[in-house]
């Protein structure tokens, strides 16, 4: 039938609807720290990386959870609440463990999907691709070869190259 009456089935024009995400962006220290709290109740039952965290560093979350908003804090919202340095207490755990690779690459899965469940927005982009950076300037800094699979840098991101004994060229 045409659609216009009789027994056919009507003619319907459905149009595709898109529902705007629910997920906000990051906004303040309150989203910088749920979004630590979240993150670490995945890390710290992690079974690739969660004994570092629980076995080896002994962290005391309650101690942590607002340094580490302060850290992401003054990352995304300018709030220069962050005073500290990241990279002293990792290269203790290096020291003690040898981190890999696959450690880094299990915390940037975490993280990348905790701040994906939680967040949407140029700040939650900032905040993955901020920790893929962290995370590369470290295993650099270790002396961790990364990954021979993971993914290149996204489309978009700035090349970086570091030079120094044993490493030329561009990462």
């Amino acid at each position: 039938m045409d659609g216009r009456g009789g027994g056919g089935a009507p003619s319907v024009i459905v149009r595709e609807v898109s529902t705007p995400d629910p997920r906000a962006d990051i906004a303040d220290r309150d989203d910088c720290e749920r979004l630590v709290r979240a993150f670490y109740g995945r890390a710290l039952a992690d079974p690739l990386i969660g004994w570092i965290f629980t076995d080896l560093a002994k962290l005391d979350l309650e101690a942590h959870v607002p340094v580490l908003a302060s850290f992401w804090e003054t990352v995304l919202l300018d709030a220069r609440s962050y005073g500290g340095g990241a990279f002293r207490p990792h290269a203790v755990l290096h020291a003690q463990v040898g981190l890999r690779a696959g450690h880094f690459d299990r915390w940037l899965t975490l993280w990348d999907a905790t701040v994906d469940e939680l967040f949407a927005g140029a700040r939650a982009e900032q905040a993955k691709a901020h920790a893929q950076r962290v995370a590369e300037a470290f295993e650099r800094r270790l002396g961790v070869a990364p990954a021979p699979d993971r993914p290149p840098p996204a489309q978009g991101a700035l090349p970086m190259s570091w030079h120094g004994p044993g490493q030329t060229g561009s990462g």
